[in-house]
């Protein structure tokens, strides 16, 4: 067995292209502006073992300063472990972080997966039994700006037909950070009324419609518009159980949920009191692949859907091992802009929009561990901290 001796933690800095803050800015409230670039800061985890093993992960959306807090505060907890214990790990963690969020959890955990799948040379996603070789795949675009990307109802519809024609049979809509239901309205039609049934459309207004009359009013275009999911609509940012059970009861676009309820227990209890219809699960959110597949095993229980959030080689690893999963997320997507993910892959693994074949589906890495090979000279060159422990 492998005893774990020591943790780093690598902090460093890229710059993403026409890219600014939208909507009055916000965390994570990125757009389109031509000519921006945005200084993103994302974190790397190396977890070495006494008998020369080595798992990694590079952080694609969880890299916040409150995410990387976590982590550092609970990355002294693994020193001395059995790397191999991951569900006693898991365990231990999730106590110590019990009066936070959970969000730095889950990098460990998922390095934890690939130190693993490389000891015994498979991929993570055959550790967890993974069949889906090709997952198909829907574009997530930024949120609207005004600033000639996502700017209006027409360049939704113009970037949607563009996915279409690369392959993608998929669609997601998050639109302006006003939170202006009529305009949110009028958006989703328009992009209906453009790309008809050749796409699956769904809409996401990140908590921005500002009351449930507004999060109702946008839900009823969702039916006219027959759209495949509604989620996150409104201010209470996406937690009470309560509003979203009324909401389900008056329109008939299912509610996709859970994005912000951390971990297996909570959702549980979000689904059991008629909350959503869809589950949500991020390995980087929901305290790594081991919170994640917890969670795609109590959708089945229950027999409902879990969509992964988000993008990278742990949410494909995962994806491939689940029946009740319909699209894997290219997240966040829009014309000239890049997905802010850090560039830190050396064997062609990418998650920008062109990721898709022709089929609308993108591979699992098949590779030892993650699949993936990290370009840690990059991270070097650009690295503007490093957290020793050991």
């Amino acid at each position: 067995m492998s005893r774990i001796h020591r943790v780093e933690v690598h902090v460093f800095q890229f710059d993403a292209p026409n890219l600014g803050a939208v909507g009055g800015g916000g965390v994570g409230a990125l757009g389109f502006s031509r000519g921006t670039s945005t200084r993103m800061t994302k974190y790397a985890v190396a977890i070495l073992t006494d008998n020369g093993l080595r798992g990694e992960y590079v952080t694609h959306w969880v890299a916040s300063g409150s995410a990387l807090g976590q982590t550092l505060m609970l990355a002294p907890y693994l020193i001395g472990r059995q790397a191999e214990a991951r569900e006693e790990i898991y365990d231990e963690l999730k106590r110590e972080a019990r009066q936070f969020d959970h969000m730095g959890h889950g990098p460990l955990d998922i390095a934890l997966w690939d130190l693993a799948g490389k000891k015994l040379g498979v991929s993570v996603s055959e550790l967890l039994g993974g069949y889906r070789k090709r997952l198909p795949a829907y574009a997530s675009t930024y949120m609207g700006d005004h600033n000639g990307g996502l700017c209006s109802p027409e360049a939704y519809a113009d970037f949607a037909e563009q996915c279409l024609e690369m392959g993608y049979r998929a669609f997601k809509i998050h639109g302006w950070n006003e939170g202006n239901a009529r305009r949110e309205a009028k958006n989703l039609l328009g992009v209906r009324a453009r790309v008809g049934d050749r796409m699956t459309l769904m809409i996401d207004p990140a908590c921005q419609l500002r009351t449930f009359a507004d999060a109702l009013y946008v839900g009823r275009a969702c039916d006219e518009a027959e759209f495949f999911w509604y989620e996150d609509p409104f201010r209470d940012t996406g937690v009470s159980a309560f509003a979203h059970k009324k909401l389900r009861e008056l329109i008939r676009t299912p509610l996709l949920q859970t994005e912000h309820v951390r971990g297996l227990e909570p959702k549980a209890d979000f689904l059991m009191a008629g909350g959503t219809d869809f589950l949500r699960s991020d390995p980087e959110y929901d305290m790594g692949i081991t919170g994640a597949m917890k969670i795609a095993h109590l959708g089945e229980a229950f027999g409902v859907d879990v969509e992964v959030h988000a993008c990278g080689p742990a949410h494909r690893a995962c994806m491939s091992a689940m029946r009740n999963s319909n699209f894997y997320e290219v997240a966040l997507v829009g014309p000239d802009c890049p997905n802010a993910v850090p560039p830190v892959y050396r064997c062609g693994y990418t998650d920008q929009l062109d990721c898709i074949g022709e089929d609308g589906c993108v591979s699992v890495p098949s590779g030892p561990g993650l699949g993936v090979d990290y370009d840690w000279e990059f991270i070097a060159r650009n690295r503007v901290a490093l957290h020793e422990f050991s």
